[in-house]
């Protein structure tokens, strides 16, 4: 299997909050029996004090607790209870519109959830309410709803700011709807770190980790492909791949069955058909999948091909590596990548 990272290198990547190594390892500090995730913000221990383990579990086998600031029992950034129940409640009726005393009534301090909304999904919470019942009055305007019944069923007093509003998001006015596509998304938690999903009427468009550099171009590529806006709102496909995702780190999963809806040209999409042929547990080189594309000497587009890939784990281009076995570059971080071949190695045995 691929390099194992050494001592050095993993005490180098503590104290510096790096999220990347989330699930990689865990530090455990021997003079205060601590163990944190390695993007505690506590203050970083003297390398003769640091002891490194591969899991949590580890760690307490051998007498470490778990850290109160970074809590590394729990999984990182996992969305709080009380927002997942107002998530819950607003999308069972999207014409809700919580206010601050609303908040208080279900004792939810109003710039707590704001803080929670601007930090993980970079809206204020009024803004997600206002997305959702946007969303809903699209999906009603599509099925032949009047723009007004829309409108005022949203909640909105008037029509002029309803149109305003949908204006905003759209860059069109209500009466365009057809010509538009909306893309649902949902934030979930994993074993190594948070992950946006993103999905059309047709399949998965988009799954990635929230840290990605670059995952805003990724959201402005997908709406000029498909002509789209990205809107939180349910979705079946976004039920599937959680699901789906959970099983696979669980151990339980191997290959996925949620529909993909993935847009790229001939060439990319030969190329992500390519990647999900490669076995659970197995790796490929990029000059591999090139010989097997028929392109042997069209390795660097394969590998820019792999890069464009909006849909991680599932089109799972962490499998493709260097002809010598190195890690080579992965938009979710090498140490996941890393973290994920181990992970299936492990469970192919």
């Amino acid at each position: 299997m691929t390099k194992q990272l050494s001592f050095q290198e993993k005490y180098a990547a503590i104290g510096t909050q790096d999220t990347h190594y989330e699930g990689v390892f865990v530090t455990a500090v021997k003079t205060t029996g601590i163990f944190c995730r390695p993007s505690c913000r506590a203050r970083k221990p003297k390398a003769e004090n640091v002891i490194f383990f591969a899991t949590a579990q580890e760690a307490i086998q051998h007498g470490f607790r778990p850290c109160k600031v970074c809590r590394p029992m729990e999984k990182l950034d996992e969305t709080p209870q009380y927002v997942k129940d107002v998530i819950a409640e607003l999308q069972q009726n999207p014409y809700l519109r919580l206010k601050d005393n609303d908040l208080r009534q279900r004792g939810i301090r109003p710039s707590q959830i704001r803080r929670w909304f601007k930090k993980h999904h970079n809206i204020t919470f009024h803004a997600y309410q206002r997305m959702l019942r946007i969303n809903t009055a699209f999906n009603s305007i599509s099925q032949g709803a009047s723009v007004t019944d829309s409108a005022f069923d949203s909640g909105y007093d008037s029509l002029s700011g309803f149109n305003q509003s949908y204006r905003s998001i759209f860059g069109t006015p209500p009466t365009g709807s057809k010509k538009k596509t909306v893309l649902n998304i949902v934030r979930f938690t994993t074993r190594v770190g948070p992950m946006f999903a993103c999905a059309s009427s047709a399949g998965l468009c988009l799954l990635d980790f929230t840290d990605r550099r670059g995952l805003e171009t990724e959201f402005k590529g997908l709406c000029k492909r498909l002509n789209a806006v990205i809107l939180p709102g349910t979705n079946p496909h976004l039920d599937q791949v959680q699901q789906e995702i959970a099983e696979y780190f669980s151990g339980a999963r191997k290959s996925f069955t949620v529909p993909l809806h993935a847009p790229g040209t001939e060439f990319q999409q030969s190329v992500w058909e390519l990647l999900q042929a490669i076995p659970y547990g197995e790796t490929r080189s990029y000059k591999q999948q090139a010989v097997a594309l028929g392109k042997p000497k069209a390795i660097r587009a394969v590998a820019a091909a792999n890069g464009h890939n909006r849909i991680g784990i599932i089109i799972p281009c962490h499998r493709v590596i260097g002809s010598d076995g190195s890690l080579t570059g992965y938009g979710g971080g090498l140490h996941r990548k890393q973290w994920l071949l181990d992970f299936e190695h492990a469970n192919s045995m």
